[in-house]
C-alpha cells in the first residue's frame, strides 16, 4: 500500500512564503513523475507543477514564483511559493507516478490548505 503525505500548507498573508512536502511510502520501486495539482474553491483542480525522477521541471500558472523539486532517496516533493497571492488560496494535492510490483500507477496525497490573507 503506498501513501503520500502532504505537509507544509497553512495561513499566510500576501506576499508572504510557504513550503509544502510530499513524502511517499509503501511499497515503492521507483517513482516517476511526481508533482502538484490545487483546487481553489468553485473551480476546477489545476497542475501546478511536474518534476520527473530526473530533475525537468514543468510549470503551469504560477509565474515563476514557484519552484518544484523533489529528494529521491527520500520520496519526497517539495514546493516552494513565494510572493503568494490571495487567488493562490487553495487545496494543494500531491500527485506520483509509483512502480509497484505490478507496474506504474498514480497515486494522490489527501491534500494541504493553503490560505493566502490580503
Amino acid at each position: 500500500q503506498v501513501q503520500l503525505v502532504e505537509s507544509g500548507g497553512g495561513l499566510v498573508q500576501a506576499g508572504g512564503s510557504l513550503r509544502l512536502s510530499c513524502a511517499a511510502s509503501g511499497s515503492i520501486f521507483s517513482i516517476n513523475a511526481m508533482g502538484w495539482y490545487r483546487e481553489a474553491p468553485g473551480k476546477q483542480r489545476e497542475l501546478v507543477a511536474v518534476v520527473t525522477s530526473g530533475g525537468t521541471t514543468n510549470y503551469a500558472s504560477v509565474e515563476g514564483r514557484f519552484t518544484i523539486s523533489r529528494d529521491n532517496a527520500k520520496n519526497t516533493v517539495y514546493l516552494q511559493m513565494n510572493s503568494l497571492k490571495p487567488e493562490d488560496t487553495a487545496v494543494y494535492y500531491c500527485i506520483a507516478n509509483i512502480r509497484e510490483r505490478l507496474g506504474y500507477k498514480g497515486y494522490w496525497g489527501r491534500g494541504t490548505q493553503v490560505t493566502v490573507s490580503s
